[in-house]
């Protein structure tokens, strides 16, 4: 015998309305966050030892989007994290600048494996991109070219 309050949740008659309410009340509630004010100091440092965003925040103890959620939350944190990025990537141009010249009291850099990591960790101010246009004779349109757009909801 089942006690008479209660709804079988396979039930067309089934009220989910506390169902939805206890998981509202847990999405809210959630998990405690670990952020604290000191971490921008930590990415900051980090930053200026050329450290990589994942890098910063394995010094947080958290995940890359952990730390990235907390940019979204917390404006100082986002300019904490704007300022160790900056500072990493002048930490890399400053060994470029030291080291790609050969001279007799430094090492060289390895200039390609530099230009392809540096395209990786700044695509903004690093990546090389390029534009390709296609046209026929003289800049005009390709000639002999036939498109067929079709509508596959009517077949």
């Amino acid at each position: 015998m089942t006690h008479p309050s209660y709804q079988d949740p396979d039930s067309p008659a089934y009220d989910y309305s506390d169902d939805i309410a206890i998981a509202k009340a847990k999405a809210i509630l959630g998990r405690p966050s670990q952020y604290r004010d000191e971490f921008c100091e930590t990415i900051i440092t980090e930053g200026f030892k050329g450290k990589s965003v994942a890098q910063m925040a394995i010094a947080c103890g958290v995940s890359k989007r952990t730390l990235l959620n907390w940019a979204e939350q917390h404006p100082d944190f986002l300019h904490a994290l704007a300022i160790a990025k900056t500072a990493s990537l002048d930490w890399w141009e400053t060994i470029a600048q030291t080291h790609l010249v050969e001279s007799h009291q430094g090492e060289k850099v390895n200039a390609s494996l530099w230009s392809r990591s540096m395209a990786a960790r700044f695509p903004d101010d690093y990546t090389e991109k390029n534009k390709t246009e296609l046209t026929g004779a003289d800049g005009g349109p390709i000639k002999g070219l036939q498109v067929t757009f079709v509508d596959s909801a009517s077949e």
